[in-house]
């Protein structure tokens, strides 16, 4: 019996649940989601400061001032960002401050040199300012208690600034998952490697593996497992012990060598057909409790399937949504055809044109076609009763290097 596309990815994602929260230093909570609502414990601004570079006065000793009949106060010192030695204004005095140094108490609104002749030991004012003019009240950005971001928040640099500007080294969030990847085949090389007359070098992991960084997660690349089942069980148990979720590809069709089908059916490991092409032999089970996901063994098949079943595996692992990658509508520059009875990814170039969003196909349908693969930055996906699309059809499109 044939999975669909849906039941396949219900059946990985039902195996797999958000990791534990941890305490992550607040740089390597980047891309990472919040587990914990997070609230301010201080104001920002933490107290009354200056937006401008000019003088600190009290409004009612300048409120006449102009240009025709400037004000004259002395300069009773000078506060600096971080150096705030004059803590009080009297009334008739003005102090030289810079923009971020704290508002001295008296003070209710701030000169700019603009407005002044830049005196040091006097200052003449030709322009009043409006109340509280120039400067930032305390708590005017953010206020102690303040619900700023909800659990379940990613981490972007906007958020590291804030939660650096509160006050937290740390931050709790889903950790980053590790992922074994594997792949297998005796005709297999590492790059670098000479190659044989009956020999490929291994793209295969370094992709995945690629890909799994690109997800958020952390890669353990395990490289080349030949093709025997009791060496591909040795090296897998190997790596379980750290492992959130494992990666293999290669070995699970209906040939004579498919180590991976043999060696992991007595582990209770589901083989089968999927509806989509490419990529329809597929598998997975759990291996000592640990996800292990099955993929076959040629390039464009194992990219699509990454992407279609490991991807939405690695993000519920982290916490992060969508889980899986949101799909876009797109017009087809070019007409393409696709089996019955399977759902086509066939890759694409997306780009933008006057008339919005476009789609071109690029390559063919085979699924070695590593050049087509790397040359494209979409998947087009056409459903599974759609046997024809002609120019200026829309489509769904999964758009491969969006952030979502």
């Amino acid at each position: 019996m044939t999975d669909t596309v849906e039941e396949h990815q219900a059946r990985v994602l039902a195996a797999v649940r958000p990791a534990d929260p941890v305490d992550v230093p607040l740089l390597d909570a980047l891309g990472l989601a919040l587990a914990e609502d997070v609230h301010a414990g201080i104001d920002l601004p933490g107290f009354d400061n200056s937006a401008m570079d000019g003088y600190a006065v009290r409004r009612a000793d300048v409120a006449d001032a102009s240009e025709a009949s400037p004000v004259v106060l002395p300069v009773v010192g000078q506060i600096g960002a971080g150096q705030a030695d004059v803590r009080t204004l009297e009334a008739g005095a003005a102090v030289k401050i810079m923009t971020g140094a704290p508002v001295p108490e008296g003070a209710d609104a701030v000169v700019p040199y603009e407005w002044t002749d830049r005196g040091a030991e006097t200052v003449t004012i030709r322009q009043a300012p409006k109340p509280s003019q120039h400067v930032r009240p305390r708590g005017d950005d953010v206020t102690t208690g303040q619900l700023l971001l909800e659990a379940g928040a990613v981490v972007g640099p906007r958020q590291v600034g804030l939660l650096a500007q509160i006050g937290l080294a740390t931050v709790r969030a889903r950790p980053r998952p590790r992922v074994v990847v594997l792949s297998t085949g005796s005709e297999l090389r590492e790059p670098g490697a000479e190659l044989g007359h009956d020999s490929i070098y291994d793209g295969n992991s370094f992709m995945l593996a690629a890909a799994v960084q690109r997800a958020g997660a952390v890669p353990v690349r395990v490289g080349i497992v030949g093709d025997e089942p009791g060496a591909f069980l040795t090296t897998l148990r190997a790596h379980l012990a750290d492992a959130d979720l494992v990666v293999t590809s290669g070995g699970v069709s209906q040939g004579d060598y498919d180590v991976v089908k043999e060696a992991l059916r007595a582990e209770g490991v589901w083989f089968g057909p999927v509806a989509m092409q490419p990529g329809k032999p597929q598998g997975f089970g759990l291996v000592d409790g640990v996800p292990v996901v099955t993929l076959p063994g040629n390039p464009v098949s194992s990219y699509i399937s990454f992407e279609v079943f490991v991807l939405p595996a690695i993000r519920t692992l982290m916490g992060l949504a969508p889980a899986a990658r949101p799909m876009v509508t797109a017009r087809l520059t070019h007409g393409l055809t696709s089996p019955d009875g399977r759902r086509q990814f066939m890759r694409g170039d997306v780009g933008f044109d006057a008339q919005g969003r476009f789609v071109t196909p690029v390559g063919g349908p085979a699924s070695h076609l590593v050049g087509a693969l790397a040359h494209s930055n979409a998947l087009i996906v056409v459903p599974e009763e759609v046997t024809a699309l002609g120019q200026g059809d829309r489509v769904q499109v999964l758009q491969l290097d969006s952030v979502f």
